[in-house]
């Protein structure tokens, strides 16, 4: 593997090794046989080879933010793509290319300087790769659709060993596939994606009482149906982080947020929050006019490398009354100020797709809600692991069967076809055609 690769190889003897083998998740520990940082597609090509011809687990790590951990493996192979990060833009053809280990922040920092952008993830160190490939939820997907439904073209390495370039010119049902079907398929090497002109926008964190909670989310739910799709956001449950906007004694107190993302005109930015100022009386906000990045980035510091990760998610056609009642039962007990509670809304362009036309199945849902568990210290695991699966058993009943992959625990496997719907069968016969002994099977697995 050494003599085949032009990036670093690490293994167990090397001293680079404990740092190689990390991942977001602390709560993973892994040793894998090597780990192999890739600086482009020819070493990814000689991985994949490598692990196929051994019969080796074979792991590909983008971001790193795989909750179960999917970017590493006991006793395999890991291709690490974060030597590949590079971002070129077309500004005449509003186009950009990411490599496959780039993340939305080394995305939307090339971007923002044409004043142009796609539809992201909320955190910026999440990897593009894994978070298209899942479907891509995020602050614009209202108005320009999931990050996956603005995919051009990808380069893929597929168990083979062979590079395709995949459009819905060349190797359709693999490009359709990789659309919301997560790492199933090959190793993503690059992304093509469609760009829209968004510089800066009007947004930022608006704070509301507990007690507030149900009107707040009733009222979000009736309003976000028909709003205006350049405006974004969603309603969440957090603990208050000491900023300097939040009163001091209320650090650490629970609130229902609602997180505004207004990609209109600027001028237009107050008065399109305003509905969200007659919901309730607003505690405190950091609520003005931004660089998309900025926003993009704005929850990094919550959600640092090191942290214990436990989700659990649904989507959501209809936020019921019971529903929300099992949230503001839920919700207050969030076990640290890293944990938190998003509700996505998944209308407006993500509606006008149909099911069918990406593995992306849930184009009815209106919300795609997580229950994202994340705490610093690892003795607490028990009881916060409780807290989220109490919470989701709450709230699944009223939700629909399948949720969102790029939010799913590694427990979740027997949800395979519920995520996938009526699109479940077709991704097996792509699985069959393009991985037919499931080398890529360290993710939400679609067995061949």
């Amino acid at each position: 593997m050494r003599e085949g690769v032009r990036g670093a190889v690490a293994t167990p003897d090397d001293d680079a090794y404990d740092e190689a083998r990390k991942v977001h998740n602390a709560m993973i520990d892994r040793r894998p046989a090597a780990v192999v940082t890739c600086v482009n597609a020819g070493d990814v090509m000689a991985v994949v080879d490598f692990a196929r011809e051994n019969g080796l687990d074979l792991a590909v790590r983008g971001g790193g933010h795989s909750v179960p951990g999917f970017g590493t493996c006991d006793g395999g192979v890991v291709a690490d793509l974060s030597g590949m990060r590079g971002v070129r833009v077309d500004p005449v053809r509003q186009t950009a290319r990411a490599e496959g280990g780039a993340t939305w922040g080394d995305f939307n920092a090339a971007t923002h300087a044409f004043g142009l952008a796609t539809t992201g993830g909320i955190i910026s160190t999440t990897g593009v790769g894994g978070l298209t490939l899942g479907g891509g939820i995020g602050y614009l997907a209202r108005g320009l659709g999931l990050s996956c439904d603005n995919l051009i073209s990808a380069d893929v390495v597929t168990a083979d060993g062979r590079l395709l370039v995949v459009s819905e010119e060349e190797h359709d049902d693999l490009f359709w596939a990789l659309r919301g079907g997560g790492g199933n398929f090959g190793a993503v090497t690059s992304l093509e994606f469609r760009l829209s002109p968004v510089k800066d926008i009007y947004g930022g964190p608006m704070l509301f009482e507990l007690e507030d909670a149900a009107t707040v989310l009733r009222s979000f739910s009736d309003y976000i149906a028909d709003a205006p799709e350049a405006l974004g956001g969603f309603p969440a449950f957090q603990l208050a982080p000491p900023l300097p906007f939040i009163p001091e004694n209320r650090h650490g107190d629970p609130f229902v947020l609602i997180v505004a993302c207004w990609a209109g005109p600027l001028d237009e930015g107050p008065n399109a929050l305003q509905a969200f100022h007659d919901f309730a009386p607003v505690v405190a906000e950091h609520v003005g006019p931004m660089p998309y990045p900025a926003l993009n980035s704005a929850f990094d510091a919550l959600v640092p490398p090191g942290l214990q990760h436990y989700w659990k998610a649904n989507f959501v056609t209809d936020l019921s009354d019971d529903a929300i009642a099992a949230h503001v039962q839920h919700a207050p007990r969030l076990p640290a100020v890293n944990s938190t509670v998003h509700i996505y809304p998944i209308n407006g362009a993500c509606h006008r797709v149909a099911p069918e036309a990406t593995a992306f199945a849930y184009r009815n849902a209106s919300f795609a809600t997580v229950i994202a568990g994340m705490w610093p210290d690892p003795s607490a695991n028990e009881a916060n692991i409780a807290w989220v699966r109490d919470y989701y058993d709450a709230t699944a009943p009223h939700s629909e069967e399948g949720g969102y992959v790029n939010f799913m625990a590694d427990d979740d496997q027997d949800r395979i076809r519920a995520n996938y719907k009526t699109n479940y069968d077709r991704l097996v016969e792509v699985k069959r055609t393009y991985d037919a002994d499931n080398l890529f099977h360290l993710n939400q697995n679609i067995k061949p």
